[in-house]
């Protein structure tokens, strides 16, 4: 038995039966699992035999039980980490990978890991995230809650699906896998149960090369208390929360840009036609409140927008995107841009200034003319010119500060260069 140290909460145990180089990483959180995890790694040697491949399996384990030391003797790398939640375990493990294809999971022997077979043939066809599907495989009867099979997970399934365009049809199974490369590209920073929204959502941003396979998900061994009954009957709602949250933070750009831009138009279109005066829509006179009404419909689209730009370079899901934003954003430009739309705003409200100081410096009740909707479009002008300044500043340094993800290999500089 060989022990490797890899920092102070960090330990990888390494069995004296250890392969040599494997093709596929079978990397497993556990947690205080012995009455499973021997009969759950007999399925993952029967899976990897059948499937024709080299594989490891590497334990992520915080057990206050037998559990690592059961695996270790079974052949499995056990990877010692301190408890402190399931999306950790992932993050903790990724340096200690060593298959080309890591596929995940769980230690109960819920997920059959005797059938993977479709996963070795998916990734060898070139995918690099493959999702199991519980419902498009086998559910055994009593092995899900029904809270779960027909409220949390085809919910939460379809607003995924709904925000982001995709097809998943079990976003929460357990089994998935990725290629190593995606992994790493994706940097997973959940700490707890939003790992797997965030994977889903991470591979949809970085397009990823994505497949679903059926597996067959199973009951409980008996005597086996699940993770989320030990946590109580309050857990399988705080982990459906948690995964909207991640939902929407990964996702922010998807509430801020399409709407912002309706937004946007919406404003302007009330705004900007009342700028010398009211108009009539045929029953409807647009005056100086359905201007204001525009101004602050317009302020929130172009602040909407912007934050959206912002957030997808902060992201850096896409170079292209990026690119696109900077291009947008360049700074010369943008500069003159708000200095004119300043210079446009001061403009239009010098007519009202000259008024106010004209009538004493104020302007009495009931007096008003076309100064007043001028200079409600010079405050619009003005604002819009204080946002584009500032949000192209924060763009710039967000720029500055953010590292690109990592390219697939095909797409490095040295890639292209010797295609070319």
């Amino acid at each position: 038995m060989l022990f490797a140290a890899a920092s102070s909460d960090v330990r990888l145990s390494v069995p004296a039966d250890d392969v040599a180089e494997p093709e596929l990483t079978i990397l497993i959180p556990t947690l205080n699992e012995r009455l499973t995890i021997a009969p759950f790694l007999e399925w993952c040697r029967a899976g990897l035999e059948k499937a024709g491949i080299c594989g490891e399996v590497l334990i992520v384990d915080s057990s206050t039980d037998e559990t690592p030391e059961i695996a270790l003797d079974l052949g499995a790398r056990v990877l010692h980490t301190p408890k402190r939640g399931l999306g950790r375990a992932y993050i903790d493990a990724v340096p200690f990978i060593r298959g080309k294809y890591v596929l995940m999971g769980d230690a109960d022997c819920t997920y059959d890991f005797r059938e993977i077979e479709e996963f070795v043939a998916q990734f060898r066809a070139g995918y690099e995230f493959i999702m199991g599907s519980r419902f498009k495989g086998y559910i055994e009867p009593h092995s899900m809650p029904a809270l779960h099979r027909y409220f949390g997970t085809p919910v939460t399934t379809k607003i995924l699906n709904f925000l982001y365009g995709t097809h998943f049809s079990d976003i929460h199974c357990g089994m998935r896998g990725m290629t190593k490369v995606a992994l790493e590209r994706i940097e997973l920073e959940s700490q707890s149960w939003e790992y797997a929204s965030e994977m889903v959502l991470k591979s949809v941003c970085l397009r990823l090369e994505t497949v679903e396979v059926p597996v067959r998900f199973l009951k409980e061994p008996e005597g086996r208390l699940s993770h989320m009954k030990r946590n109580g009957w309050l857990e399988p709602w705080r982990a459906g929360w948690i995964n909207l949250k991640a939902m929407f933070l990964y996702g922010a750009d998807f509430f801020l840009l399409r709407p912002g831009l309706a937004l946007l138009a919406l404003g302007l279109l009330l705004a900007l036609p009342v700028t010398f005066g009211p108009v009539s829509v045929g029953p409807v006179v647009l005056s100086i409140n359905w201007m204001l009404l525009g101004l602050t419909l317009s302020v929130l689209g172009l602040q909407s927008f912007y934050l959206a730009c912002i957030v997808q370079v902060l992201y850096h899901y896409s170079p292209e995107t990026v690119a696109r934003r900077l291009r947008l954003f360049a700074y010369d430009r943008a500069m003159a841009v708000s200095g004119a739309l300043l210079a446009a705003g001061v403009t239009l409200c010098l007519p009202l200034c000259i008024r106010y100081r004209q009538f004493g410096l104020r302007l009495p009740y009931g007096v008003s003319g076309l100064a007043n909707h001028m200079a409600a479009t010079g405050l619009l002008l003005l604002i819009f010119g204080f946002l584009t300044f500032s949000n192209t500043l924060v763009l710039h340094a967000v720029r500055l500060r953010v590292r690109p993800r990592l390219l697939r290999p095909e797409e490095s500089p040295l890639a292209c260069k010797i295609a070319s």
